[in-house]
């Protein structure tokens, strides 16, 4: 009888259990205060011989490259469950500066973590996958207005496809993906009436904590077939500069200019009206409101289109919701593919994921 009442006591010791004590926390060393607001990867350790369900430290403190000592918080997020000598990934962003500049010589540098994939368990089994290496892109949201506007789905997301510390700069590759679908609510079916694919496949290079350009290929097309397919192929350069205004203010300025190549399908007038300039601005305070606009246009012709976005978050209203209260505007042409030369104004209000 003492043998069959140890067993379940045997089997709890195979389970997950939570943490009677915090996981080694290694996070990565930010350049400086300013590249930290991006968020900073930190590592959580587990060292024991048992899995263990912990989310990290709620604050840490880091000294940045620059020397610059840093608090970090934990951002919102699933409680992972670590492995036995297996670790998992949080992300941390500043919360504060927590001393003064230490000279050189007294900086840290944490010890490198290689990198492993995620695993996730749900009810449809458990995936796995480089999570880390996935970027938000385009913001990813559900927006409807009235009338002819309709719905406006887009799901967007970059990943690298190497490490950050790849021989040969391959760390800076990115492809991306966009998909924006036009959901016609005003009609009896309620059918999608176009969709927008945008693969793209750009470096993405650093040239310091503000500053970024980036060089690639981009292809927007409707997904038609050979009659009526609307496609065009770009080359763009795009160059982005951060400004740091205060009080937790930024501003983010991204001017774009690109060249076509290739055909546009059967339709090859498309440059008149998307011109060979675009530019994106936004402005936006640390975990509040953000205001974004992207504009392109033919100079030449005086075509073109405007699009405006507004989010807040809205967690800070309480109840841990993790989404954004998100308004998206469109005025010009293009906004559909298929409909390019059409002139629309439409507004939609929603929610998003990312923005």
């Amino acid at each position: 009888m003492r043998v069959i009442a140890a067993l379940p006591m045997l089997s709890l010791s195979c389970l997950a259990v939570p943490a009677l004590a915090q996981v080694r926390a290694v996070p990565a060393q930010p350049a400086s205060e300013q590249a930290a607001l991006r968020g900073v990867e930190v590592f959580l350790v587990n060292e024991t011989e048992v899995a263990i369900v912990d989310a990290g430290p709620r604050q840490i403190e880091v000294t940045a490259a620059d020397g610059t000592r840093l608090m970090l918080e934990r951002t919102p997020g699933p409680t992972p469950t670590i492995a036995p000598h297996g670790f998992a990934k949080a992300r941390y962003v500043p919360v504060g500066v927590a001393g003064i500049a230490v000279p050189p010589a007294a900086r840290h540098r944490p010890a490198e973590v290689p990198e492993q994939e995620t695993v996730v368990q749900s009810s449809t089994g458990s995936s796995s996958g480089l999570l880390a290496r996935f970027e938000p892109h385009e913001p990813v949201y559900g927006a409807f207005g009235l009338n002819d506007a309709g719905g406006k789905v887009q799901v967007s997301f970059a990943v690298r496809p190497f490490a950050e510390n790849a021989p040969l700069q391959l760390g800076n590759l990115r492809f991306a993906y966009t998909q924006t679908m036009f959901w016609a609510l005003n009609e009896p079916s309620g059918p999608f009436r176009s969709t927008n694919y945008t693969p793209e496949l750009y470096a993405d290079i650093p040239f310091d904590e503000t500053t970024r350009v980036a060089i690639g290929w981009r292809h927007d097309s409707n997904g038609r077939g050979v009659t009526d397919s609307v496609d065009i192929n770009r080359i763009f350069l795009r160059g982005e500069k951060t400004f740091d205004l205060g009080s937790d203010w930024r501003l983010d300025v991204a001017p774009q200019a690109w060249v076509y190549v290739g055909n546009s399908g059967t339709f090859h007038d498309m440059k008149e009206y998307f011109g060979y300039t675009g530019l994106a601005a936004a402005i936006q305070q640390k975990d509040g409101i953000k205001l974004a606009l992207t504009a392109r246009g033919n100079v030449k012709t005086g075509r073109g289109a405007a699009e405006a976005f507004v989010s807040y978050p809205l967690r800070r209203l309480g109840g841990g919701l993790g989404i954004y209260l998100f308004g998206q505007a469109f005025t010009g042409y293009g906004e559909a593919l298929d409909r390019y030369k059409v002139n629309d104004t439409h507004a939609r209000i929603g929610i998003a994921f990312t923005r």
